[in-house]
């Protein structure tokens, strides 16, 4: 079926703002910030992600207890849907919902084949995904697309004689067809983008399909019609990362049922082929609407849609509109046989019951979670975990299961299998050992950047954190309030502040100028406007404004400032790899703005940012280090809080507040890691304090504690390695002694790294790094440390005034430069 021939010319007027590079230097002095990351990708890399942390959190198929993904049969009696990992149908009268699959993979994403005898789905093994066909009279499975990448959203053509599918075979995600009788398939269409969700018109070679653009262009709906002599594209709908947008074609071939961003969440539309111009909204849900799927009769949009416990539901609404129902599920028809596990997670020699991570799979590794609650999957070890308070009940296929429970990174994991008997109940306790306690030793631990709802398929409240933060024993919370795009989310979350059980949760602010480098700013009273600008931000992108104007803020405000997740390379002063850390950095670090430095981070990588670190250091400059796992907490597929984590030692005699543990953190007594805990003391002096023997001889201390093997330390004075020793072969502690000669001026530090990833761990390898102890003073230096950090700040500064020159090309600049200028003048002086 052909649309009439005026949709040519609206859809064509419709056709997707881009923006154009003005040439191809410009768009290469964006790529370090295209590309920068240190975890990369667990599933086979898709092109044009340096990581994959918004593409498996926008494109890859979710997991939750209950329905996601639903679609109607051809006789509109039965929902079929994804939930617990499997695929179920469910009978619309009596509500009844019956287990399909079984497998240790996680199914989702299914579609009925038009005479109604076989689904077709997609299998997630926690490494890849594959298109499956099931028929759904013998119960019979065949596997249709099995490439190395990633297929997606397997959709039937309308004579039922082919499966549509999305796959990244050759590199992006493209669209393709397979041939059920023959096997053989095709890619029907390609481009520099993201293709999915292929939708073809009934009896034709029209279709729809979600196009996810890469930077610098607008997501979209497009229509093609293949059968043209030359197929052009055209947009039904843009929008610029409509992270969860989704879409169903009715069998009419005309109505099209699609959500689509709406502010800071999602809305429910309705749009007709034969006046595609316009669209009719259902409803704009407090939630996030997700997957519609229109009935055969075209009378209802089914979707699915999480509820405050951050479990989906299956909902309707009529396509003339009205209210929403919820199809509450009456029962679930296990496939196999099920009993009840009952978990306590209790501190070793403890009576009292306390918040842990857990993970949980049967026999077939398929993992289970509870009926309530949000579940994620997190990409470094590939193990689905939720959170329990402490006592949780869930049910579970008969037979054995394996349980595997941490608390915070200094945990070692805990393991047990149990068999779980048919209709029984089984009971429990499982016993953590933490190998240090923090605040007993007057610590308290902080994740400085994350991100509370950021694109992702649910919207949570600040409320839901305190429970992942009992689970990962975090004490300070700072999610960060962001742009996506063009969106300025949440900002009436500003000043919500609460302390909950010891617990403290303050947002903070990024302000996410790419070009020049991301910031963060915490303990301010306002928010800083604008949060954009710069080469490649609309309004705001020839805008001439340093980076430290935002730091200046900070200050002002009763606030601090600094960067995040900045450098990505291992050998950030090597020749060429400069390129790694942010333009504007070097200029206001050395003219003093810049507060906090984020050693620590997910997306970046610890051993780069510690050489750019010691660089300031070196200096002078007391830059504190920080960190954050820079998580989206709505997404699932994501890593879990504080697994990067900063840990602040209080003053003695002082209440643990938000204002005093930012004062300490300020003043330096901290360490940074993600799982290695380093108590190092030189003359008994730690980290932030002075030892006034510079030109002596001085002995030192370290108590190591591990959840998991590290593999080397290395004692630092000036950046420079003076002693280095074998770490820990398994989870444990250890003690180390030694003796240093120190220099006149300077600062002496520990650092571990490199060992075993795994639970608790989900960063690219263990690291820890301890704040400064200053020698003689606080901000001393060693004049040659001195003279050779600035001769190499120099070098890159000079290299990041000439970037800046040519993103902002003929727009002047004076005030970026006035600082430049400014900054390398110090540098000069400092290395002659």
């Amino acid at each position: 079926m052909s649309p009439p021939a005026p949709i040519f010319a609206i859809l064509k007027s419709n056709k997707i703002a881009t923006i154009i590079m003005k040439n191809l230097c410009f768009l290469l002095i964006l790529l370090p910030y295209l590309v920068n990351a240190q975890w990369t990708n667990r599933y086979p890399k898709v092109q044009g992600f340096g990581h994959h942390v918004y593409f498996e959190g926008f494109e890859m198929p979710i997991m939750t207890s209950g329905p996601t993904d639903p679609t109607c049969s051809p006789d509109g009696q039965q929902i079929a849907f994804a939930a617990k990992g499997w695929i179920w149908t469910m009978d619309l009268k009596s509500r009844i919902a019956t287990q399909l699959t079984s497998s240790g993979g996680m199914d989702s994403r299914p579609d009925y084949a038009p005479d109604g005898q076989s689904i077709v789905f997609v299998r997630d093994d926690s490494k890849d995904t594959d298109i499956v066909l099931w028929d759904l009279k013998s119960g019979e499975e065949q596997i249709i697309v099995d490439e190395p990448a990633v297929d997606l959203d397997p959709a039937f053509s309308s004579d039922g004689k082919f499966v549509f599918y999305s796959s990244a075979v050759n590199g992006n995600l493209d669209i393709w067809k397979i041939e059920l009788s023959t096997g053989k398939k095709e890619r029907i269409i390609a481009s520099m983008h993201q293709e999915r969700k292929p939708q073809p018109y009934p009896n034709s070679n029209e279709m729809l399909y979600l196009n996810k653009k890469r930077w610098g262009y607008a997501d979209a709906i497009e229509y093609v019609n293949l059968g043209a002599a030359s197929p052009q594209t055209y947009a039904l709908e843009s929008y610029w990362i409509a992270s969860q947008a989704n879409f169903d074609l009715g069998v009419d071939g005309q109505t099209v049922a699609y959500t689509w961003p709406h502010g800071d969440g999602y809305e429910l539309r309705l749009k007709s082929m034969i006046g595609p111009n316009t669209s009719i909204l259902l409803t704009q849900s407090k939630g996030m609407p997700l997957s519609p799927a229109l009935s055969p009769d075209l009378k209802y949009v089914y979707f699915s849609e999480a509820n405050s416990e951050e479990t989906t539901e299956l909902k309707r609404i009529s396509t003339t509109g009205g209210p929403i129902e919820t199809l509450s599920i009456k029962s679930w028809n296990f496939k196999n046989p099920v009993g009840q596990v009952i978990i306590q997670t209790k501190i070793k020699d403890k009576p009292e019951n306390i918040a842990a991570r857990l993970n949980i799979v049967d026999q077939d590794n398929h993992p289970l979670f509870p009926d309530q609650g949000a579940v994620r999957s997190e990409g470094q070890n590939g193990r689905i975990f939720f959170y329990s308070s402490g006592l949780i009940a869930l049910t579970v296929p008969a037979g054995k299961i394996s349980i595997s429970a941490v608390q915070g990174i200094v945990t070692p994991e805990t393991k047990i299998e149990v068999e779980v008997k048919p209709g029984l109940s089984t009971t429990i306790v499982l016993e953590l050992d933490p190998l240090w306690d923090a605040k007993a030793n007057g610590w308290y631990s902080g994740d400085h950047h994350f991100h509370l709802n950021y694109g992702g398929p649910l919207i949570l409240d600040p409320e839901d954190l305190f429970l992942e933060m009992e689970g990962e024993d975090l004490d300070v919370a700072i999610p960060l309030l962001a742009n996506l795009h063009n969106r300025f989310l949440q900002q009436e979350l500003w000043n919500w502040e609460k302390d909950q059980n010891g617990r403290i949760l303050r947002f903070g602010q990024e302000i996410r100028s790419h070009f020049l480098g991301h910031m963060e700013l915490i303990g301010t009273e306002e928010l800083f406007w604008p949060w954009i600008w710069g080469p490649g931000y609309q309004v705001y992108g020839a805008d001439d404004r340093p980076n430290m104007e935002a730091l200046e803020f900070a200050h002002k405000h009763k606030g601090l400032g600094g960067y995040v997740h900045p450098v990505s390379v291992q050998k950030p002063f090597a020749p060429g790899l400069s390129s790694g850390i942010p333009r504007a950095f070097i200029a206001d670090a050395v003219l003093g703005y810049v507060d906090l430095l984020e050693v620590a981070c997910l997306w970046s990588d610890e051993l780069g940012t510690s050489r750019l670190w010691h660089r300031l250091l070196n200096l002078g400059i007391p830059i504190a280090a920080s960190a954050g796992t820079d998580i989206m907490s709505d997404y699932y597929r994501t890593m879990a809080m504080g697994t990067t984590r900063v840990y602040v030692r209080m003053e003695e005699g002082k209440p643990f507040t938000f204002e005093n543990y930012l004062e300490r953190f300020r003043a330096g007594h901290s360490f940074v890691t993600n799982g290695p805990v380093l108590d190092f003391r030189v003359e008994g002096q730690q980290a932030g304090q002075v030892v006034n023997k510079g030109g002596q001889k001085v002995t030192w201390t370290l108590d190591l504690a591990s959840a998991l093997p590290v593999q080397s330390l290395e004692l630092l004075v000036n950046g420079e390695v003076v002693w280095s020793g074998q770490g820990l072969s398994e989870a444990g502690k250890k003690q180390y002694s030694g003796e240093v000669e120190l220099p006149d001026g300077g600062w002496i530090a520990m650092m571990a790294n490199g060992g075993t990833v795994s639970w608790p761990l989900m960063d690219s390898y263990p690291f820890a790094h301890t704040s400064p102890i200053w020698i003689n003073e606080v901000g001393s230096t060693e004049p040659a440390a001195e003279k050779k950090a600035a001769s190499e700040l120099l070098r890159v500064l000079n290299e990041k005034e000439k970037l800046i020159e040519m993103g902002y090309q003929d727009n002047p600049i004076p005030k970026i430069k006035a600082h430049f200028q400014k900054a390398r003048e110090l540098l000069e002086q400092k290395s002659n």
